[in-house]
């Protein structure tokens, strides 16, 4: 009898652990899935995705008129949606989430928390409310989403919360000082209460903190930006990667999850030489932000009041770099203005 050709036997090995990383176009048929944050970028994105394998969203944001131009894209593709206005920082507000969730579909299966904004500018140059307006969204927020969701998931026996933060939250970048602080909070958060589901032996209750590296969404123009330059980021990701991993978490959550080979390899400089990492994150992000993006006012962002816009996955800043330098680019849009 023949030995088995090693070169085949490795294929065979490789597909069966591909298609063990596949997603079925309908892994989440019928269930109810909650998303705050989802009027633009990864949240939209996600909804979307979802939508189209079937799930029974509720979509939250700020922006109502968004939210139902995307709950109609979502009908369109198969799924069902509900729209709830809610501002996260509001735990009322969040509370009625949850509690239409539950009146429209019964239960919850999935809680995603993706409502984020930002801050931009040397730390004691940004108005202290605004740190504070950023950690009530950013960190309070998310504590008002866990807390209901983990609520209920308890009364049912199960479910899934999944949390966004940051490579940001592992590697602190400068001139994002409070939404660095509130990307630490919420990876601190997700150790803790994963604790407490293993010590509790709550084995069906699962709670996953997807980390990011920086993406091209409309996060940038929704920013708070005090440091006198217009917000603008190099290397980013596609948001199309970082949905996939969050929608890919509805199936199969881990607890930690980096996304992407820069969100990785960031993680693992940072561990093995911490202060060689800060340093070369920090000259790069000081150059691309201090000294090589165009001049900007100050603003507060989407920190007080949503920013207007169509509801954007993609933020459109690969593009414009590809096109050439940015900061000739804006310039030139500038003086067309």
């Amino acid at each position: 009898m023949k030995s088995s050709n090693p070169i085949l036997l490795c294929a065979a090995l490789l597909l069966l652990a591909l298609s063990g990383c596949a997603i079925s176009p309908r892994a989440n048929q019928d269930k109810v899935v909650v998303i705050a944050g989802a009027s633009s970028g990864f949240g939209k994105g996600v909804a979307l995705e979802l939508a189209g394998q079937g799930a029974k969203l509720v979509l939250a944001a700020r922006r109502t008129e968004l939210l139902e131009q995307l709950a109609a894209e979502c009908e369109q593709r198969g799924g069902k949606a509900v729209v709830v206005t809610t501002d996260v920082s509001d735990e009322a507000q969040v509370r009625r989430l949850a509690e239409t969730a539950v009146e429209q579909f019964g239960s919850i299966d999935v809680w995603i928390n993706m409502a984020g904004v930002g801050a931009i500018g040397r730390f004691e140059e940004i108005p202290l409310a605004d740190h504070h307006r950023l950690l009530d969204i950013n960190v309070g927020g998310v504590v008002n989403g866990s807390y209901y969701a983990l609520k209920q998931f308890r009364e049912q026996g199960a479910g899934t919360l999944i949390n966004i933060a940051s490579v940001a939250g592992r590697v602190p970048f400068p001139y994002y000082s409070s939404y660095v602080a509130s990307k630490h909070a919420l990876i601190g958060l997700g150790a803790a209460i994963n604790q407490e589901l293993r010590l509790n032996g709550e084995k069906n209750i699962r709670v996953s903190t997807i980390s990011p590296f920086a993406a091209d969404t409309p996060w940038f123009d929704h920013a708070a930006n005090y440091s006198g330059h217009k917000a603008r980021q190099i290397m980013l990701d596609p948001p199309e990667k970082v949905i996939d991993s969050i929608v890919a978490a509805t199936v199969r959550p881990k607890p930690d999850i980096n996304v992407g080979y820069k969100a990785k390899a960031s993680v693992a400089s940072h561990r093995i030489a911490q202060q060689l990492t800060r340093r070369m994150v920090g000259n790069v992000n000081h150059k691309v932000l201090m000294e090589d993006a165009a001049p900007a006012p100050q603003t507060a962002g989407a920190l007080y009041e949503p920013v207007p816009g169509r509801g954007a996955v993609d933020g459109g800043m690969r593009k414009r770099l590809a096109e050439g330098d940015l900061r000739k680019v804006e310039d030139l849009q500038a003086q067309d203005q």
